[in-house]
């Protein structure tokens, strides 16, 4: 929102700054850098030169004689000295509007002079039964089958309506498909034969564009030629259909395109490859819009990328060809979009099998012979050119960059006026302004007015007979300068001498406020007496001093060269202070505590000290670390130490004490890390203190070291006896609570008398078998 915002108010700022260049350019005449007629001339359109001899007064600038034509007369110049060129119209050709021409005039010469617009009308009627040509493109792939039936009968059907609204008419026919690479289409041989899905039908070899019948007005031809056209095939949805429609728009002798109204029906059922898509197939080359057809076949579409739609809308208008896009229902938002883009072409809706062509062509026609479009192509450069269209008493339309009429009837008249404003000096050159559509044109040949036509006739004594008049200017003789040759030269070129009338290179003769006359400055006076111009250049004023309350100089001075010299007892640049310094001065009789100044009777502290005096400085650091080695160097010095301590005390006063006001009492560590004591007081000027010290310093007592030592040995044998304690009694306590359980188990155990089975007897008896008991 913020940037939008931000953007209007630009564009509204750029708006009052035009409208007030073009306020100031209309109504005055810009003199700066103009030193003859053609400088005048070229410098504005409202601007007119002054040929008069000794128009100018002694001093002035040859500048003066430019000017708008009223301050000119108001100076004393006469219409026939004034010198105005005016844009104009220098001749045409007309002719009467018939069943053959349709636009005039036919050609026009215009003298433009840089600034003004010229207007001249131009006239249009269409035709009755003008001549047509019509080219029928068709997309021939798979799926475009059941269309070619129908167009192969569509020859005489097209003729016969045609002649309907027409004297003379002429049909032919192309096709198309796509690229022959990948990704576009298959590449395998086979499918190079016959790209079709359905091999059961006969199919042509895909190709880009195919030229198959030259523009003819025998319809039994064209269904023989087209009859003979076989249905093929690709791989992708868009076609190649742009890259066919470039080869019909410029390959004309080919095409048999006559000079008459050109249609060119484009019909197919799918989208289209635009510039860009041939990175696909690594075709790189950008289209170069030339005729490539050979033996009626584009082989060069491998070579070339397809074509952006911008190229092909020129192409297709340079060669006065109408579009008619006869597509099917769902690629109708496509084309729609397209025909935005390409002038004079217009959408129908096909059928699924193309059986409404015939009519579908014959609206197409009306709607695009209805519509005039008055356009000069490509704007030529520094030529501004606008149209009003007067196409009824009703329907005007100002200032747009093309004349247009719609719903325009047979041998309805429809008028422009077209606006042509150069806006520099140009060579001389012409363009052509034509109805898309339409064959007739119209030449306008431009020539810029950028010179003067003087025709100076000698007079006597002109130029005090050291020159001769150009213009009204003064061409003087060697060893004669000035605008009437009354300066000698001594040698000097009139350059020289009027550069002793600038303070440097880059400034104004005189400042501006004078007339150089003969190398030197004679300043103007001005009608208010009290106001003076003086100086070597005319550089000083006496009126553009700083004032105070309103009043120059504070009426306590006077204004010399943009400054104010201040009486006695002043000063500032408007001489607004008193110089006094009363107010300035503190307690100790110092003015600012020398650490300011004293300007207008008030004191200007150095940063961080504060008015009124510049004494104190709350932001300002603490001095005492500062000072700190200074102190140091002073104590040890009153011990003994012959060391010099002005380079550590640079400002310091010092004194030494031994007592110290403990509210503004320093305490510093020294390098013996001792406290020292002492009190800064900051003197009036710039790094200057004093410092009150005592002698004494604070120590801290050396550490007992025994004690230190033995107490931290005492202390780890303490703490390991305690540990040790410790887990004596912590395992004493775990055994006798074990011994406690085990005996408790003990008495709760019961013993069992039965023999143990692990146990054997230690005899064996052994019964001898032999043995009867006897």
């Amino acid at each position: 929102m913020f940037q939008e915002m931000s953007w209007g108010l630009i564009l509204l700022w750029i708006q009052a700054e035009i409208l007030t260049t073009t306020s100031v350019y209309a109504n005055g005449c810009n003199k700066l850098k103009v030193n003859n007629c053609q400088d005048c001339i070229q410098s504005g359109p409202v601007c007119g030169w002054c040929k008069k001899l000794n128009f100018t007064k002694a001093g002035e600038q040859d500048s003066v004689r430019c000017d708008t034509l009223e301050e000119l007369k108001l100076r004393g110049c006469n219409d026939t000295d004034i010198i105005y060129p005016t844009s104009q119209v220098i001749s045409q050709t007309s002719k009467e509007l018939n069943d053959v021409i349709q636009l005039t005039p036919s050609d026009i010469f215009l003298k433009l002079r840089p600034g003004q617009t010229q207007e001249f009308k131009v006239k249009f009627r269409r035709a009755e039964g003008y001549p047509v040509d019509l080219y029928y493109l068709m997309d021939l792939s798979y799926s475009m089958v059941d269309d070619l039936k129908n167009v192969k009968k569509l020859g005489s059907d097209l003729l016969q309506a045609l002649n309907s609204f027409t004297k003379s008419v002429q049909i032919g026919y192309g096709s198309f498909v796509d690229k022959t690479v990948l990704p576009y289409v298959s590449t395998h041989p086979e499918n190079l034969k016959n790209p079709c899905t359905d091999k059961t039908v006969e199919c042509q070899p895909p190709f880009a564009f195919k030229h198959i019948l030259n523009l003819t007005d025998n319809g039994k031809q064209f269904e023989e030629q087209v009859g003979k056209q076989q249905i093929s095939g690709n791989l992708d949805a868009p076609e190649g259909g742009l890259d066919a429609m470039m080869q019909v728009a410029v390959c004309g002798e080919k095409i048999g395109w006559r000079n008459v109204t050109r249609l060119l029906v484009y019909a197919t059922d799918d989208g289209f490859h635009i510039a860009g898509d041939g990175k696909l197939a690594a075709i790189l080359t950008p289209n170069d819009g030339q005729c490539h057809l050979e033996d009626n076949m584009y082989k060069n579409s491998n070579k070339f990328d397809y074509p952006s739609v911008g190229q092909l809308a020129q192409k297709l208008s340079e060669n006065n060809i109408q579009v008619v896009f006869a597509v099917t229902s769902q690629m109708v938002k496509i084309y729609e979009d397209l025909k935005g883009l390409i002038p004079k072409s217009v959408v129908g809706v096909l059928s699924s099998d193309s059986s409404n062509v015939v009519q579908l062509i014959k609206d197409a026609y009306q709607n695009l012979s209805s519509e005039v479009i008055l356009n000069h192509g490509t704007t030529p450069e520094f030529l501004d050119i606008v149209y009003d269209s007067f196409c009824s008493e009703s329907d005007v339309i100002l200032n747009q960059p093309e004349g247009r009429c719609s719903n325009v009837k047979g041998n309805q008249e429809v008028s422009f006026n077209v606006k042509v404003t150069a806006s520099r000096c140009l060579p001389n050159q012409s363009f052509l302004i034509r109805p898309l559509g339409f064959t007739d044109s119209l030449t306008v040949s431009v020539m810029t007015l950028c010179d003067c036509n003087c025709d100076d006739s000698p007079e006597p004594d002109e130029c005090n007979s050291n020159g001769k008049r150009v213009c009204g200017i003064c061409s003087c003789n060697e060893g004669h300068v000035g605008t009437n040759c009354e300066c000698i030269t001594g040698g000097k070129t009139s350059q020289e001498l009027e550069q002793n009338c600038r303070k440097d290179n880059s400034s104004a003769i005189c400042s501006g406020e004078g007339d150089c006359i003969c190398g030197r400055c004679y300043c103007h006076t001005k009608e208010d007496p009290t106001k003076v111009v003086s100086g070597k250049y005319c550089e000083c004023e006496n009126w553009n001093c700083d004032s105070f309350n309103g009043i120059l100089c504070a009426g306590q001075g006077t204004c010399e060269c943009g400054k104010c010299r201040c009486n006695a007892g002043f000063e500032g640049t408007g001489c607004e202070c008193n110089n006094s310094t009363t107010n300035c001065i503190n307690q100790r009789g110092s003015v600012c505590s020398g650490r300011g100044t004293c300007k207008c009777n008030a004191c200007k502290c150095k940063p961080g000290y504060l008015s009124p005096f510049c004494e104190l400085c709350p932001g300002c650091t603490s001095p005492c670390e500062k000072f700190g080695s200074c102190v140091e160097c002073l104590i040890t010095h009153e011990e003994g130490n012959a060391r010099n301590c002005s380079s550590r005390c640079p400002g310091v006063t010092p004194y030494r004490t031994l007592q110290l006001e403990e509210e503004m009492l320093c305490k510093v560590k020294d390098s013996k890390n001792c406290w020292m004591q002492y009190i800064i007081k900051e003197d009036d000027g710039e790094e200057k203190y004093t410092i009150t010290y005592s002698e004494k310093t604070e120590c801290p007592e050396a550490p007992n070291v025994v004690a230190i030592v033995g107490g931290t040995i005492g202390g780890v044998i303490a703490v390991g006896v305690l540990c040790l304690v410790l887990w004596k009694l912590v395992t004493e306590a775990n055994d006798r609570k074990a011994y406690k359980r085990f005996e408790k188990e003990k008495l709760k155990s019961k013993w069992n008398k039965d023999p143990n089975p692990l146990y054997q007897q230690p005899t064996t008896n052994v019964v001898n078998p032999m043995y009867d008991g006897e």
